[in-house]
């Protein structure tokens, strides 16, 4: 998609603002490539929310869910000149352009969700935000993004060697690509948004996402074996482009950061009963969930993803203190 292409179509896009946004001084235009009633989706809109209440209308928030602005490779490019100025987005597409995201994306880096909070809620997550500004973007807050397993149209996986020769669909990132090569099966980086319809008619034979994206995207209709096997459990990230921040004045600034951490437990609250609500679904539909499966193999595997990928000392540096996080 061209620049120009980008920029007609967030433009066609705010023609078809609400009343209630187009009432506030300045509305925030935010895209989100998750359907509406989603939790991220009704984290930003309860972030915007916030904003119209604490700034008495004068900040609004207008969420774009759905990817009616585009793919999130799309969007970043859009954000980042600031055609679009709020974007909820995965960790993944950052990889190549922001480095401290790699290691959060990495396999296995967190234990537990509970470690995953304990680590962005922190100092860490801080010097993560951090990190967006220089290429653009204002790092705002992290969301969940559950544990990552893979599921596929073929067999049950259960154990590293059920993944040999598999084509599996995986996020345009490096990481992601290496994590799957490390596994034996042949990596196919691919929009979110073709995912159904290349399993549908074989041109990929499963990928990997968490409970509530496997459910809403319906891949769970043509990928009936689902291992939660855990890989990864990457954050996502909620970014304002550079250009539109830099228009706020320093109390706006202020105003605006800190309605995006209100949003944050909002979010997880939302996710938690998302997530079960998605379980029962894709389990009703008949969908196998295999659950009996060690982990050790598939964590031993990912040596040579680290190695590659955990080069600087900076990242090393950041990987050790994440793990000494207790």
């Amino acid at each position: 998609m061209t620049f120009l292409k980008m920029t007609a179509t967030a433009l066609l896009a705010g023609v078809l603002m609400t009343g209630s946004a187009l009432a506030c001084e300045t509305t925030l235009r935010s895209s989100d490539t998750h359907p509406d009633g989603y939790p991220t989706v009704e984290a930003v809109k309860a972030m915007g929310k916030l904003l119209e209440e604490r700034t008495k209308g004068r900040l609004c928030v207008e969420v774009f869910h759905s990817a009616q602005l585009g793919q999130e490779k799309d969007t970043i490019e859009q954000t980042k000149f600031g055609v679009i100025d709020m974007n909820r987005v995965s960790m993944g597409p950052f990889n190549n352009l922001v480095e401290e995201t790699k290691v959060v994306s990495l396999p296995f880096i967190f234990r537990s969700t509970d470690h995953m909070h304990k680590v962005m809620d922190g100092p860490i997550g801080e010097d993560i935000l951090k990190a967006f500004e220089p290429h653009g973007f204002v790092g705002l807050a992290f969301f969940d993004g559950g544990s990552r397993s893979f599921y596929n149209s073929k067999k049950p996986i259960t154990s590293v060697d059920d993944l040999k020769g598999m084509k599996v669909r995986v996020m345009q990132s490096d990481i992601f690509v290496d994590m799957m090569t490390a596994l034996g099966a042949n990596a196919t980086p691919m929009p979110y948004g073709e995912v159904y319809s290349s399993i549908q008619t074989g041109v990929i034979d499963g990928a990997e996402n968490n409970w509530p994206s496997f459910e809403s995207s319906g891949h769970f209709e043509v990928a009936k074996y689902y291992t939660l096997n855990q890989h990864l459990m990457v954050p996502e990230v909620l970014v304002m482009s550079k250009s539109s921040w830099d228009k706020l004045s320093a109390e706006d600034q202020a105003t605006v950061r800190q309605a995006a951490k209100d949003a944050v437990p909002i979010m997880r609250e939302l996710w938690v009963a998302r997530e079960k609500a998605s379980e029962a679904k894709v389990r009703a539909a008949g969908a196998q969930v295999i659950t009996d499966i060690d982990k050790k193999p598939f964590i031993d595997a990912m040596k040579p993803v680290y190695d590659k990928h955990v080069t600087s000392d900076k990242l090393k540096g950041l990987v050790a203190r994440i793990q000494a996080t207790e």
